[in-house]
């Protein structure tokens, strides 16, 4: 194929393991590494929360065959969702939850449409991985199933996370 008739190549979103600058002060400069950020989608309904990694590109099992809009009507009558973008970091005594932030997500699978806003979702991402809280947004069965799950897949890495979380997910129950 010549030249002219090949396609664009795409730049496509590079996870980068490790430190990007290692050694040099070339490519790569400024470039995130997502190496510590796990998304975990809350089905409120179902009252469970699991890890998706799918998620970071949009291509979790929950998201799949589901055309998202920013139109709320459009996905009318669906299950809500929450999913949490949670970064874990290192200390001495071992790893914690660094940051953490939710982001609305409803899924109509009768439709086949959903309801998202996809900037809000990188932003929140990025809050995560500043290593800031946004949980406000949760509701109180939502803190719950977080919560629980949370505690549940590792006691210790709870235990070492800051009183900045275990506030966010407090509830009066």
């Amino acid at each position: 194929m010549a030249d002219e008739q090949k396609p664009k190549q795409k730049i496509g979103f590079t996870i980068i393991k490790n430190d990007p600058t290692d050694g040099h002060k070339g490519y790569g400069i400024g470039s995130l590494s997502l190496e510590n950020v796990s998304p975990v989608i809350v089905d409120v309904e179902e009252g469970v929360a699991r890890v998706e990694i799918g998620a970071m590109h949009a291509r979790s099992d929950t998201e799949r065959g589901i055309k998202f809009t920013t139109n709320r009507e459009d996905s009318a009558g669906g299950k809500p969702y929450w999913l949490v973008w949670v970064t874990i970091d290192q200390l001495p005594e071992g790893p914690y939850y660094a940051g953490m932030a939710s982001c609305e997500m409803v899924i109509n699978r009768e439709k086949r449409r959903g309801y998202k806003l996809l900037a809000d979702h990188v932003n929140r991402m990025d809050k995560s991985m500043k290593r800031k809280f946004l949980l406000e947004n949760l509701d109180e069965r939502s803190k719950v199933i977080l919560r629980d799950f949370l505690q549940s897949h590792d006691p210790m890495i709870w235990e070492r996370s800051p009183d900045e979380l275990k506030e966010a997910l407090a509830t009066s129950d």
